[in-house]
């Protein structure tokens, strides 16, 4: 086998054991973009070529050529209306949406000198508008614009945001609020009732607290028989001014008893 047939054999695929594609970002413009462009072969051809808007991006890992938690695709740009329309990004379940404005990249050694823009999408599942917000990032790098290139292609990288479990659980909602609201189109959303403020809602629980002990004032309050009118005053017998003449204490009349009657007197006052 000739040494050319074998470096074919070897851009196909890259395995090389420890080997880890980081490049900066003007190394991708400035070495694999333009070299790319101005048709110049490189000795491993580790970024291949894919139109990725034909494809929804958890499918892009397995069509890269080398990548772990990034993935290098030179992507020729599909115009929706000519040269100067705006690149169609739509996939078969979603399409990218731009993130901010172009950001410009210069050179290291010359920092006055741009070299490059960077775009920055995020994919959507569903169609725009609307469309549920995906952990899936693209930053796309192009030569600077008001030049001419024997080729209108740019360089893509693709890879996945890390995303919290809250953020997922609330997109995982959205997502089935959505389909149940798609799937009946017809009946009209129904209008959630109103909470009470929280003033009201603490007043609420207060008068609650307050109202057993205001039962219990009530019953342990004395009602009078006859309404709002005094009770009549209670009449006492009263005792006879000589209790001595009493019938039955004279027959029990006796000296013992004449003697007790001056204190009968003092009872009697």
């Amino acid at each position: 086998m000739s040494s050319e047939s074998s470096m074919d054999d070897n851009t196909s695929k890259i395995e090389l054991p420890g080997f880890r594609f980081h490049p900066t970002e003007e190394e991708l413009l400035e070495f694999y973009l333009k070299n790319m462009i101005y048709d110049k072969k490189f000795h491993y051809d580790v970024i291949g070529f894919l139109n990725i808007y034909r494809h929804d991006p958890w499918d892009l890992p397995g069509l890269s050529k080398i990548g772990e938690r990034e993935w290098y695709f030179f992507v020729p740009r599909d115009r929706k209306h000519g040269s100067g329309g705006r690149p169609n990004r739509t996939t078969e379940n979603g399409f990218w949406k731009a993130t901010g404005s172009d950001r410009r990249i210069v050179s290291l050694s010359e920092p006055k000198r741009v070299i490059g823009l960077k775009k920055t999408l995020v994919f959507y599942k569903g169609r725009a508008p609307r469309g549920s917000k995906t952990d899936w990032v693209m930053n796309e790098y192009r030569l600077p614009d008001g030049c001419t290139f024997p080729k209108d292609v740019v360089l893509c990288k693709v890879y996945r945001k890390a995303t919290s479990l809250k953020v997922l659980e609330q997109r995982a909602a959205m997502e089935e609020e959505l389909k149940n609201t798609n799937t009946s189109p017809s009946s009209p959303p129904i209008a959630a009732a109103a909470a009470p403020p929280p003033q009201l809602f603490f007043k609420q629980e207060m008068e609650e607290e307050k109202a057993p002990e205001k039962k219990k004032l009530s019953s342990a309050s004395l009602q009078f028989p006859l309404g709002s009118e005094k009770l009549p005053e209670l009449q006492m017998p009263k005792m006879l001014s000589d209790w001595t003449q009493d019938q039955f204490w004279v027959q029990l009349n006796s000296p013992w008893f004449q003697n007790l009657t001056t204190y009968a007197n003092i009872l009697n006052f």
